[in-house]
């Protein structure tokens, strides 16, 4: 049984932004939308909404953006009806400027192959498996640990888009670089880049693991003759 197509909505502005100006992009939108939805912010009062954000922030070819999913391409429809006021980015004001608009229906679910992708800026670790990380002395056991914890971000993201798999999701990286070491709310985290392989189709842009909302995670996919959506 094939998976209900997925509604995607993927708004591209023509302003440049930064990889350290995202967070400040993402506190603008929600500032400027005067009845904004908790799926912008995922905040319910002091409450947190942990399940996985149906309103991501991006930074494409070098631009702001946002993607959204599900029930936030309704949410989204809050940018067209007011007019977005210039906004401060830490020392510099942007006058933020739709660009594009592109929708998309997208089957997420297990295939009989494999596709291939990168996945940039991805925070798999935290304080407890960062030190069972740090113990393995070989790439191939790093390798294993990681798959497993990617595997567990997909299911995460398929369970928060209310995607059923029902068959086993097969994940393993290929390769991984320890990219840099980032401070999100004051806290070090470890960012790693790598490529993995997948039985699921995975849409481009989205995020997986900590932060998805903000660019962190960022999945895209590599050109194969499996690689269609």
């Amino acid at each position: 049984m094939q998976s209900k197509p997925i509604n995607i909505l993927t708004v591209q502005f023509a302003n440049e932004i930064s990889q350290q100006e995202i967070p400040l992009f993402r506190g603008a939108v929600i500032h400027s939308l005067e009845n904004n939805s908790i799926l912008f912010h995922n905040h319910d009062g002091e409450r947190l909404r942990y399940a996985y954000p149906l309103i991501q922030y991006k930074r494409i070819k070098g631009k702001a953006a946002l993607v959204s999913l599900k029930q936030g391409t309704e949410n989204i429809g809050e940018l067209f009806s007011t007019k977005l006021q210039p906004f401060s980015l830490g020392t510099r004001v942007i006058t933020p400027t739709i660009e594009n608009i592109f929708p998309r229906n997208i089957r997420i679910q297990i295939w009989e192959h494999s596709f291939h992708y990168r996945i940039n800026r991805w925070i798999p670790l935290n304080s407890k498996n960062y030190k069972e990380y740090r113990q393995f002395t070989d790439n191939s056991a790093k390798v294993q640990f990681l798959s497993k914890i990617l595997t567990g971000n997909i299911l995460s993201m398929a369970k928060g888009l209310d995607v059923r798999f029902e068959k086993e999701v097969k994940c393993e990286i290929t390769s991984f670089t320890e990219s840099t070491t980032i401070k999100v709310k004051g806290i070090s985290m470890q960012c790693i880049d790598a490529e993995f392989k997948c039985n699921v189709s995975i849409p481009n842009y989205i995020g997986l693991g900590k932060h998805a909302s903000i660019n962190f995670g960022v999945v895209t996919k590599m050109r194969n003759k499996n690689n269609e959506e």
